[in-house]
């Protein structure tokens, strides 16, 4: 039976990683993570991964021509679960909130344009929005692409451009509004920094463990499973 080590390399070589789930959110978490993109400003339909497969799907047609400012995706192996629900509950004093069930959500800012998504970036949070939809808690962590000629040097969201950190508001309160449909309460309650960026990655983290496991026992696991299979 190969090792640990053996079979990791091994998978390595097969197969690509499954975004959400096989991608680390990055050494230095929570000061660097790793962001999957999903959509960028240019797309025109809604990109959302298939959490089964792993691949990108068509989630909707953009209705408006209001359309995501940045690169946006989530981070890898997160979950918006019980601990950051309880995060939302504790910032804004609000009851019944729980977490929309999805990984993580990110925005990098860039100068840099990208032809499409499903890639991936080493990105710097420097805020966030406290997103409540209904009575979800729907986080949006706002980062910088490392190394960013134009925001690289951003070290916390008040010092972002405030019309960029404003476009970005009105996407996340409308982009769910479909017509002919009643009005959605989607709502941002606060604005956050760096530092509860951070917190809201921990929370997130530990979610995603409570939920689906430690990640670092998932080879030793295969390889149970295929000694027990032999």
């Amino acid at each position: 039976m190969p090792t640990n080590k053996a079979l990791n390399d091994l998978l390595a070589k097969l197969f690509k990683a499954h975004p959400w789930h096989g991608v680390t959110p990055g050494p230095e978490t929570p000061a660097i993570v790793h962001a999957y993109i999903e959509i960028v400003p240019t797309d025109a339909v809604k990109y959302e991964l298939d959490k089964p497969s792993g691949h990108l799907r068509v989630d909707r047609p953009q209705r408006f021509s209001s359309m995501c400012p940045t690169p946006y995706g989530f981070i890898p192996q997160t979950f918006c679960g019980e601990a950051v629900a309880r995060l939302c509950e504790e910032s804004t004093g609000r009851s019944s909130i729980r977490g929309d069930g999805d990984p993580l959500d990110i925005c990098v800012l860039t100068e840099r344009p990208a032809a499409h998504g499903d890639f991936i970036v080493r990105a710097v949070p420097i805020g966030g929005f406290r997103m409540i939809d209904g009575n979800e808690a729907d986080d949006k962590i706002i980062a910088v692409l490392e190394s960013d000629v134009s925001y690289g040097h951003i070290a916390n969201i008040a010092d972002a451009p405030p019309g960029l950190i404003d476009r970005l508001k009105h996407y996340f309160l409308s982009y769910k509004e479909l017509p002919g449909e009643g009005h959605r309460r989607v709502e941002i309650a606060e604005v956050y920094g760096r530092e509860a960026a951070s917190e809201v990655i921990l929370r997130s983290i530990e979610d995603y463990r409570a939920t689906y496991g430690e990640p670092a026992t998932r080879i030793e696991e295969l390889r149970r499973a295929l000694a027990n299979s032999a």
